[in-house]
């Protein structure tokens, strides 16, 4: 692997201490690394760090972003120096054709970009090795999570996770563990066949409405799915853990006028888990450069 990636230009633009451990590790593969947005650390001492990101990205072949992504209008405001957040939209312009561009989820705006300027991006949350490795740190924070907020213990409380998907499945797989009643919401068929074969209840996307009573609601689905009619039939005290990606699928406006706590809890691999999450990257990033870039 050191032989196939040694000497490739690779740029990081912001990141949180997932991204540091990936960054050692391409620094160990002897990759020519240009970091923006990381603060001195013994472990990079051979990269270069910039603050003038267009200046890291002159000639890369690889742009990695964060996994945490951008906001909607495309900037990163995840970086482990806290100075101003990086433009990605001004950045993607500049760079050559069939350039790699690698990031957690592409916002709208920069996957429009992306196909403009012959770019190839790749969303390393639809990868199934890094999101399904990824699921388990998220689970284990948004437990952690429900926990503080409840009053009650896990084992035996009401809880509903909205997606079954990869997140989803083992978020609620961990919850009935510890005892919860678990319901999981999911449009397709199969996923809550899965989800009775492991002793969950399964309902309907399209039925969510029909079932309110619960302790701790958990949704993984990035699109308005906890509207404020739904809000308005869960007890007040209910509590709402969104992980999806920004803005969510929680209409959190509304639960606010309700007094209904809803959190939106993004990146918590990189917050409860960075180094596990971290080699999570480290494992799969190097491998995935070399497939796409042909080596």
């Amino acid at each position: 692997m050191n032989r196939d990636l040694a000497g490739l230009p690779v740029a990081m633009l912001g990141g949180d201490r997932r991204e540091l451990e990936l960054a050692k590790t391409l620094l160990e593969l002897r990759t020519d690394l240009r970091l923006v947005g990381f603060p001195p650390d013994p472990g990079l001492k051979p990269a270069k760090h910039f603050r003038d990101p267009f200046a890291a990205v002159s000639g890369v072949q690889v742009v990695v972003a964060p996994v945490a992504n951008t906001d909607l209008d495309g900037k990163i405001f995840t970086r482990l120096d806290d100075l101003e957040p990086i433009d990605l939209t001004v950045i993607l312009p500049t760079l050559a054709p069939d350039t790699v561009v690698l990031i957690g989820v592409a916002k709208p705006v920069i996957a429009r970009l992306a196909v403009e300027h012959g770019l190839r991006l790749v969303e390393t949350a639809d990868i199934d090795e890094i999101a399904i490795l990824n699921s388990i740190p998220t689970a284990e924070g948004a437990i952690q999570l429900g926990m503080e907020e409840l009053p009650i213990t896990i084992h035996g409380s009401r809880c509903l996770v909205v997606g079954f998907g990869r997140c989803g499945q083992t978020l609620a797989g961990k919850l009935a563990a510890l005892g919860a009643k678990v319901t999981a919401v999911d449009r397709n068929k199969a996923r809550l066949a899965r989800a009775v074969e492991i002793g969950l209840h399964p309902v309907l996307l399209s039925e969510l409405n029909t079932i309110v009573d619960f302790d701790l609601i958990y949704n993984t689905i990035p699109a308005l799915v906890i509207t404020e009619s739904y809000l308005e039939r869960l007890k007040p005290d209910t509590v709402i853990i969104d992980l999806a990606a920004a803005p969510g699928g929680v209409d959190f406006a509304a639960a606010e006028r309700l007094g209904i706590k809803a959190i939106l809890a993004l990146s918590l691999p990189g917050r409860v888990a960075p180094v596990t999450a971290g080699k999570i990257l480290s494992d799969c990033i190097p491998p995935l450069l070399k497939t796409l870039l042909g080596g």
